[in-house]
């Protein structure tokens, strides 16, 4: 009942608001307060990667035998080829000052078979984690980014009895290996995104998906913990504007007394469609399109949502830093996006809404784009998210193309943030088409 109560309700907005000049997207309509400073010293500007998405060259896992059994899905090939790329894409992200360089470290390389450990692949993460950390930035290592091992699949993945004890075996070699290089640590991305999907190639049972999952991360973080002391470890949610607790909730709140930070990952505002049509809750805040026909670059964007996502764990998990682990705009295979918004002055304005969260006492930690280069968006190459682009389908030389926003990044960086007379090229929209009703009921104070 109160969920049908908050659809109506949501519902009821959205037609006032359908009726109402959503106004043009201008700095000075509505006026908007400063920033009031520029972010610290001490602030971890990032890039982010993860391992399937932009090695190429991807052994037996679980994803390749979806995109093999799924006709709409293009063929991932060699990716971006950051397995022999690198060095150059690393030395990329140090150009700009990047400060915190977001790597996967898959499973499926490290252990081709139960109980078989590949050297190589381990020398090749070594040289990929010493090369962040002598370029000057710090490593942040994802353990577990949605892929897992063939032979795991074989065994039933998340289904399976054994799938915990499969995984940290694994997981325990990659923290023994790299603790000492005193990595930041995400566990599982976005695991409600990673749950929704492997039901949907039926791979999963939801319920116990989640309870698995848990049990992972709570046991991979006591370990990190032993042998990393100080260690700062989460794993990070993918926003969900009009229904975070309806997605994320439970999950965070099963890990709550193991999170040293929160990682949030923010994309994507309210969408009124999905209300109407009662299925909000259904989509992640993930990047992940449902393909195949996803045309996740007309989704809706609205900066000042990264604010509310960073304002509704700052009170759910009150005294825990926050960092945003991944933030970007996607568009159509690297076309000026129909809406005009340039990646420039997206990335402006989502840097002036933290900068904001600041001065209103969030800790915010961090904040990482996504993605360093364009890669394979888990089904396609045409959502572009990349500060540099790269024509996986048309260039063979696979060349690192920079966007507008590789200047720009370099350019807040340099000067931790926007200036304080700064405004954000879109007005903040109506409250119900950002975060209702938290949006509505909580507005930024003096906006």
């Amino acid at each position: 009942m109160r969920s049908r109560i908050r659809r109506c309700f949501l519902a009821a907005f959205v037609v006032v608001a359908s009726t109402l000049p959503v106004g043009v997207h201008s700095a000075a309509e509505p006026p908007l307060r400063p920033t009031g400073s520029a972010l610290d010293a001490g602030f971890l500007w990032g890039v982010a990667s993860s391992g399937f998405q932009s090695e190429g060259h991807a052994p037996d896992s679980n994803w390749t035998r979806y995109i093999a059994g799924s006709p709409g899905y293009d063929q991932p090939g060699d990716s971006a080829d950051f397995t022999d790329r690198y060095a150059s894409d690393i030395r990329l992200a140090a150009d700009m000052g990047v400060r915190v360089f977001r790597v996967g470290i898959e499973w499926a390389r490290l252990q081709p078979a139960p109980g078989v450990w590949d050297d190589n692949a381990f020398r090749f993460y070594d040289s990929v984690v010493d090369t962040i950390v002598r370029s000057g930035m710090r490593p942040m290592i994802t353990l577990d980014h949605w892929v897992y091992p063939g032979w795991a699949a074989d065994r039933g993945g998340w289904r399976g009895d054994g799938m915990v004890d499969d995984w940290l075996t694994n997981m325990r070699a990659v923290v023994d290996r790299y603790a000492a290089r005193d990595p930041l640590w995400i566990t599982v991305n976005e695991p409600a995104a990673y749950i929704q999907h492997e039901i949907r190639k039926g791979a999963a049972d939801g319920t116990a998906m989640q309870e698995r999952l848990v049990q992972a991360h709570n046991a991979i973080y006591d370990h990190i913990h032993r042998v990393q002391p100080g260690a700062q470890v989460t794993a990070n949610v993918g926003y969900v504007a009009g229904s975070e607790d309806r997605v994320n909730g439970a999950f965070a709140d099963r890990i709550a007394d193991r999170l040293d930070y929160v990682g949030v990952d923010y994309y994507f505002a309210f969408d009124p469609a999905q209300s109407l049509l009662g299925d909000i809750g259904k989509a992640t805040g993930s990047a992940m399109p449902e393909l195949p026909g996803s045309r996740i670059w007309e989704m809706p964007l609205r900066t000042e949502g990264i604010y509310y996502a960073l304002q509704h764990y700052s009170r759910r998990f009150p005294g825990k830093p926050l960092y945003v682990v991944e933030n970007g705009m996607p568009t159509e295979n690297g076309i000026p996006r129909a809406d005009g918004y340039t990646r420039s002055d997206h990335l402006r304005d989502t840097v002036y809404w933290i900068q904001r969260a600041k001065a209103d006492g969030m800790n915010v930690l961090g904040y990482n784009y996504w993605s360093l280069t364009d890669n394979y968006e888990w089904g396609s190459y045409t959502p572009r998210f990349g500060l540099y682009s790269v024509d996986v389908r048309t260039d063979p030389a696979l060349t690192r193309r920079p966007t507008d926003a590789v200047g720009t990044y370099t350019q807040l960086i340099a000067a931790n943030g926007v200036p304080a007379d700064y405004r954000p090229t879109r007005a903040p929209a109506l409250c119900v088409l950002v975060d209702p009703p938290n949006s509505c009921l909580n507005p930024v104070a003096g906006r």
